[in-house]
């Protein structure tokens, strides 16, 4: 090489380099490799986990098509289960739609430019926001409903009380996300930074939490009480109202440690999982109930369990009781039995959660 020639200067560390753009009107810019780097790796991530939503939530959507009957399918319960997923499903697909769209282009994400950026790609993000809306709005409507159901047996004092204020909670996050929406809509619009909503966003998670919380443990508390009430009258068998209360501390404790994790961890993807697990944890906790009555009801007409002998919940002051066979065959119960407690979910109760 002569001494003339100008030698490129060898960087320190040839991973990290910087590189240097033009803006439309000339002026300069630059970016690193790094940076690069960390565009691609967010929005392969991203897509990733929109893309296990997509795939969970039409193989629910699949599942439910196949194994509900018929008379359940026009259940108010059942209909909002599916709106939920139904919205849940557009909802995901809008937004890792975004990750193909003009928007993801490094140098408009870089430059922010976005004067390429045609109006398709922008009405998708608009909507993306709007069916998020519809999802929690679904998600809120099934909880009061199951929240109502295993009401039932309280107090009408006591019910209208939980009812009015589990709807309350599920309103004030319903107008965080409301507002959220708005302001996020008018911001991909006009192709302005959101960074000053931040805490919108921050708040609209928390409240959605916050909210799916509190239904999710008045639903717990309620079956566990009815639960061990059951237990007291010998009733230990695994049935509905077991799969129920298992499905609801799912619901309460998974989604709540996604909304946290998003907060101590280098994972901001994890907030999107909220909405999702919800709405796919009610319609299975449905689902799994409804399979453990059928399973119950099969027993109940197989000729070998009518044979044996069942025994009775002990009754004040008369001790253990127990229904026997007479000699033709047929069962002779017992002229006292036990009272239906109150806290008792009836079979016909629980069908209504299906």
């Amino acid at each position: 090489m002569s001494n003339g020639s100008a030698s490129a200067e060898v960087p320190q560390d040839p991973f990290n380099q910087t590189l240097t753009l033009l803006l439309e009107d000339g002026t300069p810019f630059q970016l690193t490799t790094r940076d690069l780097k960390d565009f691609n790796l967010y929005n392969v991530r991203i897509c990733i986990n929109y893309g296990s939503q997509i795939g969970a939530t039409l193989l629910l959507m699949v599942v439910l098509a196949l194994i509900t009957p018929a008379d359940k399918r026009r259940s108010p319960i059942f209909v909002v289960n599916i709106l939920a997923l139904i919205s849940n499903f557009i909802r995901s697909l809008l937004q890792a739609l975004y990750f193909t769209s003009a928007f993801s282009v490094p140098y408009a994400y870089f430059a922010s430019d976005y004067s390429r950026v045609p109006s398709v790609d922008y009405s998708n993000s608009v909507a993306a926001n709007v069916f998020t809306l519809l999802v929690q709005i679904c998600v809120s409507i099934s909880l009061v409903m199951q929240i109502r159901v295993v009401c039932l047996t309280m107090k009408r004092v006591f019910r209208l009380l939980v009812i009015m204020g589990s709807g309350l909670v599920a309103l004030v996050a319903l107008a965080f996300r409301m507002a959220l929406v708005i302001q996020n809509s008018r911001a991909i619009v006009q192709a302005e930074s959101f960074r000053s909503f931040q805490w919108l966003a921050s708040a609209t998670n928390i409240t959605a939490t916050v909210s799916f919380c509190v239904f999710c443990v008045i639903f717990v508390v309620k079956l566990g009480v009815a639960m061990r009430e059951r237990k007291k009258l010998g009733l230990r068998q695994y049935g509905p109202m077991r799969v129920l209360f298992i499905m609801g501390c799912q619901t309460l404790f998974i989604p709540a440690i996604f909304a946290m994790l998003q907060y101590f961890t280098p994972a901001p993807e994890l907030g999107t999982n909220v909405l999702t697990l919800v709405a796919i944890f009610l319609p299975l906790s449905s689902t799994w109930a409804a399979a453990s009555i059928n399973g119950q009801r099969r027993k109940i007409r197989d000729p070998e369990s009518q044979g044996r002998i069942i025994a009775t919940h002990p009754s004040s002051g008369t001790g253990q009781q127990e229904t026997k066979r007479s000699s033709n065959g047929s069962l002779n119960t017992p002229t006292s039995g036990p009272r239906r407690d109150r806290d008792d979910i009836t079979m016909t109760e629980i069908r209504m959660q299906a």
